[in-house]
């Protein structure tokens, strides 16, 4: 991995050109990283920018784009939010990869397309043969953990699919959403614990930062809230806050919205007591549209591709690097990992296709523009998964020293390969190449086309198909063009050598 180390000259090059054979070994990986330190400046020393940032990223479970202060909300409390927001680089048109949970979570962590992960809809599984941004960190030289839902994989340690295996070094993990004193995998160790869960998940990403904020090694840290997802049993911390939303519809939606929110106030302040805050990258968003139409950003909501169902808060906070902006360019959650690893000057080997794109020229203000986006959703149904129930029988068989009661959920489905007919399945797709957005809908043996101009028409309620023919034509080709691209991957074709 030639982008490991802070600098960049050519005699630190030429050095891994020449030790690139011996590379994969990891005890060589250590001492390389070691002798790096001792013998070679560090970037900020030659002038050169920030060290490698700490990285953190945040994700809501289910917040829609105009359910917070600073998305101008009329009600809803995210006072930390708020002021994050005017210190950090904001988007106001960042998209979720999907319009559900687990298919967007994959492309944060590989910064491709959900399907061509396996990851078709919630509850499927990412395949091992990906490659994911912990991963690519760790083998960075950062220290990697993962706190909070997972809903990509398996939480059973020996699972190819579980958060240690895809690389993180230290996790407390959900299968799925969870809320009151719930079941969770601490590195394989299923416990009961007490409390919130949003709460507990920032608990555990605040002691991982403490613990490692000072090791001489950066820190990668995910954290995937539970909330605002249903049921929306978890309150505000402290009193004044209790009831705040009372007599509202949607109360406890809200409520966890807040107590999101003062999670990441927790986060932003530990940073600074830290004195780490300067030099850590913070990416904050939600991994799908909102549950209420009415504040979704667009229209419909969870659920759907059009842009109430995709388009979700989000914003980037580095200080040592970024001054506060707003960014109108679309991005969506597959160019974390390009952006990332563009960031901390890593690259790959044999890196899979990437949908995500490096987003640093346009967050450096250097560029306005970005390739078309697209989106697809519907080719097969979510899967089932009840967290607390199956973590709890995990916990009972681990603690009887049984053999697992759901061997069936260490890998489902991700060895098998399926091939595609030629001519496309089902679903619902879409391409944005902004401002246009053309949408395919195929469902029970009909298709139908749809195309909005976004910038006059953000709630996508006038179809200009049959007033630009041609647009539609040109549009609709690239769609497909990359729809076949996403089943070629799916299929397993990336992972040839």
């Amino acid at each position: 991995m030639t982008g490991f180390f802070e600098a960049s000259d050519a005699a630190r090059s030429r050095l891994m050109s020449a030790m690139r054979p011996l590379w994969q070994a990891p005890w060589l990986r250590l001492c390389l990283m070691l002798l790096s330190g001792l013998l070679i400046p560090r970037a900020e020393a030659q002038g050169a920018g920030p060290a490698r940032p700490n990285i953190i990223l945040v994700m809501a479970d289910d917040q829609g784009y105009g359910d917070a202060g600073y998305t101008g909300h009329p009600f809803v409390k995210t006072p930390n939010l708020d002021v994050m927001a005017a210190d950090a680089v904001v988007f106001n048109r960042f998209y979720a990869a999907a319009p559900v949970c687990s298919p967007t979570r994959a492309s944060v962590l590989t910064g491709r397309h959900p399907i061509r992960t396996n990851v078709l809809n919630h509850g499927h599984y990412l395949r091992p043969q990906e490659l994911t941004l912990a991963e690519v960190l760790k083998d960075a030289g950062y220290v990697t953990g993962h706190f909070g839902k997972w809903h990509i994989g398996s939480v059973q340690a020996e699972s190819p699919t579980s958060p240690g295996r895809v690389g993180f070094d230290h996790w407390l993990a959900a299968l799925n959403f969870f809320d009151l004193i719930p079941y969770l995998s601490d590195n394989g160790v299923y416990k009961q614990f007490e409390g919130r869960g949003t709460v507990l998940a920032m608990d555990a990403a605040l002691a991982f930062i403490k613990e490692h904020h000072d090791g001489g090694r950066p820190i990668f840290s995910v954290v995937w809230f539970p909330s605002p997802h249903t049921p929306h049993k978890e309150t505000p911390t402290g009193e004044a806050l209790q009831g705040l939303y009372a007599g509202k519809k949607n109360a406890g939606y809200f409520d966890e919205i807040t107590l999101i929110d003062q999670q990441v106030g927790r986060l932003r302040a530990a940073l600074r007591e830290l004195e780490i805050a300067e030099n850590t990258l913070v990416w904050y968003c939600s991994d799908n549209g909102g549950l209420l139409a009415a504040s979704s950003g667009g229209r419909e909501k969870k659920g759907s591709i059009y842009e109430g169902g995709l388009r979700v808060p989000a914003m980037l906070e580095w200080p040592a690097r970024f001054k506060h902006r707003a960014v109108d360019v679309p991005a969506v959650t597959s160019d974390i990992y390009p952006t990332l690893l563009s960031i901390v000057g890593a690259t790959v080997e044999h890196q899979p296709v990437l949908d995500g794109v490096d987003l640093t020229p346009i967050l450096a203000g250097e560029r306005a523009d970005r390739p078309a986006i697209g989106f697809w959703h519907g080719i097969a149904g979510g899967q089932g998964t009840p967290s607390d129930k199956l973590i709890k029988q995990l916990m009972q068989a681990q603690q009887a020293d049984r053999p697992t009661p759901l061997p069936g959920r260490l890998l489902k489905n991700v060895n098998q390969f399926p091939g595609h007919p030629d001519d496309l399945p089902k679903g619902h797709a879409a391409w944005t190449d902004w401002p246009w957005k053309l949408h395919r809908i195929a469902h029970q043996g009909e298709t139908r086309i749809e195309l909005y101009h976004l910038g006059q028409d953000p709630l996508e309620s006038t179809d200009l198909a049959e007033q630009h023919p041609q647009r539609a034509e040109t549009m609709l080709k690239a769609l497909k063009a990359w729809q076949s691209s996403v089943l070629r991957s799916h299929e397993g074709r990336d992972y040839e050598r």
